[in-house]
């Protein structure tokens, strides 16, 4: 299935590029939603690259108690449905329970179940029978072919708009690793398949209670999800990560971002002219 399928109002979707998903990793802002999607729909116009505006309304999976969760939950939304009517671009956010299901599916596009919770049966019907696309996060510690569990939970629901996205699976304590051989196994499935970049990149699980990440890897994890087939890049820019209220330490800085998806055009150009021949 292709992503205009999923989301018919894409822009780009017949341009043969990969999409793109990406964003501040939460709402802190309506200024800085605004500029990272003013900044972005320029290189999707530019490029024609279909693109997805991404950021968390709230963040109830901190490791501390005391760490930023959101500005609050209907003043964010309705940054996101600005973002949405503003540039004419599909949303992406993310729910935690059956009852955000419906709460957000009134303000966004894509509903987007979190890793730890792609296991969850009533939060994947719930999100199902919103009618929304919905976007089930690998978890960590499971196997790609057992995401066809998850990816049945939802079809079996009557929605036929899944996306399937890979953010690395648990090495260790402190560390991820993404095992390429899971984006071809989970392309079997006919479903559109997401390399999270820049979470594939957290550390995890650190003393201080705040996760560490790699963020000079992300063009490296990037380009090699490009050259094995995904059908979207998923990454998360902030003007600062240096002060981003939330997963800082592994975004990409805005400014990068340009450069990077170039790099990734030109891997991807490589890919379907080969697949073409």
């Amino acid at each position: 299935m292709k992503i205009s399928h999923i989301l018919p109002n894409i822009k780009y979707a017949d341009s043969a590029n990969y999409f793109l998903i990406a964003g501040p990793c939460v709402v802190e802002s309506e200024e800085i939603c605004d500029m990272v999607a003013s900044h972005i729909v320029n290189l999707s116009n530019r490029y024609s690259i279909p693109y997805i505006f991404k950021s968390s309304y709230k963040k109830a999976n901190r490791s501390r108690l005391d760490s930023f969760t959101g500005i609050g939950d209907k003043e964010a939304l309705e940054i996101l449905k600005k973002i949405k009517d503003r540039y004419q671009v599909p949303v992406l956010t993310d729910i935690h329970t059956p009852e955000e299901a419906y709460f957000a599916a009134g303000y966004v596009d894509v509903l987007q179940i979190p890793a730890f919770l792609s296991r969850q049966t009533e939060l994947l019907v719930a999100a199902a029978k919103t009618g929304k696309a919905v976007n089930i996060k690998k978890g960590q510690f499971m196997a790609p072919l057992s995401m066809k569990f998850a990816l049945d939970k939802v079809i079996h629901s009557g929605n036929m708009k899944v996306m399937l996205t890979d953010r690395g699976t648990i090495f260790g304590y402190h560390d991820l690793v993404v095992d390429y051989r899971g984006i071809k196994e989970m392309k079997g499935f006919g479903y559109p398949v997401v390399l999270d970049v820049t979470h594939s990149l957290q550390q995890p699980n650190q003393e201080t209670g705040v996760s560490g990440g790699k963020p000079d890897m992300i063009e490296t994890i990037a380009l090699a999800g490009i050259a094995v087939g995904v059908d979207g890049i998923f990454i998360e820019t902030h003007p600062d990560p240096d002060k981003a209220l939330s997963d800082g330490t592994n975004m990409l800085a805005l400014n990068d971002l340009e450069v990077l998806l170039e790099k990734l055009l030109k891997v991807r150009r490589v890919i379907v002219d080969f697949d073409t021949r």
